[in-house]
């Protein structure tokens, strides 16, 4: 009786998931912006975002930071008008502004009511700031002191510390090597010009990805595109990025800081977005880290021996290969347990792998919860841009239950063993000092 109703669980799942599932319509501008919309009339209301290659990747060497700084001041101030107003003039017809950058993306985003008298201003101001920042030297400076504080407090955070040393080992001279915001060297020595220069070669129409889920038709969509870019100059993709090297050997850096805890940074190189084995190693992870507290590392370290409050793994899957990472925080005498503890999970999990029972509530956890993680339209246009940006296919999500329920023990196993080089693990801790650590 429970093995039907665990089916008719898995079912009903399924049946929900197509349901919830968008359509997603694929375009380009007149001046080749890639543009993916779905309709979705159930609120009055429209979301965009504009997805740039133009992530901290690209920030010219040694000018590490320069694309935060210039995503972050374009509405700082924006064909003639002040910051300040320019969040005004959002905020009186109800429009919501954001603006965000990760290793691969700059963003830009707008939220705004369907009426026309709301949206058509809203529209306007949007498309100003997107194509004519004004870059003013007073806006420059006080943006770019923000940044330096908050690079002298994460040198103060054993976390951050932890986390930038972690990738700036793994990493060496690589793209991916270095945080976002940069570091206090660099950002110290910008210039405005800098930032003009790379607004300019990065915020073009072909370097760029429209999202845009809303209730309007396509035919109102396609306009709208080409309102926003026909100011756009056509410019050109950024080029390729390079492959990461992986660590030839394991390693361990230690830093000393005065904390009661340890932060510890363990893991290398895992998958890049479109790799063959993104869903095994996704489903994997799931099971032996990324579920919250009924992991296994979770259960091995927390529930079992009460080594930490809380652990957890991630592959973070970029345009070119991304991390493997297990975090935890520990008390400063007990990081070498923790640490032999979670070694030994990641080990005894890449040679066996899930057991079918774990791979089963997996499934059903997966599966049964995507379809409330699409469930709003800001949440379809985070997908949308992803599947935009990565160049994924257009029946991704419609697809994801069944690339998920494909997934077996023997996939996951075979994945682990590809990815995971237990021989070559980059091991980063800080916190107390080293004798507190080995004792």
């Amino acid at each position: 009786m429970m093995k039907h109703f665990t089916i008719f669980l898995i079912l009903f799942s399924f049946m929900s998931f197509v349901t919830a599932t968008p359509t997603i319509e694929q375009w380009q501008t007149d001046n080749g912006a890639r543009v993916y919309f779905v309709q979705a009339t159930e609120l009055p209301m429209i979301d965009i975002k504009i997805v740039f290659d133009a992530g901290s990747a690209r920030d010219p060497q040694n000018k590490n930071g320069l694309a935060m700084l210039t995503n972050s001041l374009l509405n700082e101030g924006a064909g003639g008008l002040s910051a300040d107003k320019i969040a005004e003039q959002f905020d009186n017809v109800g429009a919501q502004f954001s603006n965000s950058i990760d290793k691969d993306t700059a963003n830009i985003g707008l939220r705004s009511l369907t009426d026309a008298k709301l949206l058509e201003p809203a529209l306007t101001l949007f498309t100003t700031v997107l194509t004519q920042p004004d870059f003013q030297p007073t806006d420059f400076e006080r943006v770019r002191q923000q940044m330096l504080v908050a690079l002298k407090y994460e040198d103060q955070s054993p976390e951050s510390i932890a986390e930038n040393t972690f990738y700036q080992t793994l990493y060496g001279t690589h793209p991916y090597a270095i945080d976002a915001q940069g570091t206090k060297e660099a950002v110290a020595a910008l210039k405005v010009e800098e930032v003009k220069a790379f607004y300019q070669r990065h915020y073009v129409a072909k370097n760029a990805v429209i999202a845009i889920v809303g209730a309007i038709d396509k035919a109102r969509a396609t306009t709208l595109a080409n309102q926003l870019t026909q100011s756009l100059p056509a410019g050109e993709i950024a080029p390729p990025l390079p492959q990461p090297t992986e660590l030839t050997e394991a390693k361990t850096i230690q830093r000393v800081y005065p904390a009661t805890q340890t932060t510890v940074y363990l893991g290398q190189l895992g998958v890049a977005r479109k790799d063959p084995d993104y869903f095994s190693l996704y489903v994997g992870n799931h099971i032996l880290g990324g579920s919250g507290l009924v992991s296994r590392l979770s259960e091995q370290i927390r529930e079992q021996r009460g080594l930490v409050y809380s652990t957890n793994s991630y592959f973070y899957p970029y345009r070119v290969t991304g991390a493997f990472v297990l975090q935890l925080q520990t008390r400063n005498d007990q990081t070498n347990t923790a640490l032999q503890v979670a070694i030994e999970t990641v080990k005894n999990f890449v040679a066996t792998g899930p057991t079918e029972a774990e791979l089963t509530a997996a499934k059903q956890n997966i599966i049964g919860g995507f379809p409330l993680r699409i469930d709003s339209n800001k949440e379809k246009l985070s997908y949308v841009a992803t599947i935009g940006f990565y160049h994924l296919h257009l029946d991704y999500l419609e697809k994801f239950p069944a690339q998920i329920e494909a997934v077996t023990v023997e996939s996951i196993k075979a994945a682990f063993n590809r990815k995971i080089q237990l021989d070559k693990l980059l091991i980063v801790t800080v916190g107390g000092d080293k004798t507190a650590q080995e004792e």
